[in-house]
């Protein structure tokens, strides 16, 4: 089951640097829900992801932002 990390209110850069600092705590493989208020997370967090070997599984548009789904890289291929 997937953790959820509630960072909406915040602004560029904040939710993207939360959300990689809470990455860095979980093993490979586990997963991470991140929801967010700020516009420029869309581009933010799928950057992160690309950028550290993560996947993102699923970005949901919701009422009030986003929320993304995201799996931890690093683990054997």
């Amino acid at each position: 089951m997937a953790a959820l990390y509630d960072l909406r209110g915040l602004k560029c850069p904040l939710p993207v640097l939360k959300a990689r600092r809470r990455l860095l705590r979980l093993a490979p493989g586990e997963e991470l829900i991140v929801t967010t208020t700020d516009p420029l997370a869309v581009i933010d967090i799928t950057h992160m992801c690309n950028e550290d070997g993560h996947r993102l599984l699923e970005t949901q548009k919701m009422e009030d932002g986003h929320r993304f789904h995201i799996r931890k890289g690093g683990g054997p291929t």
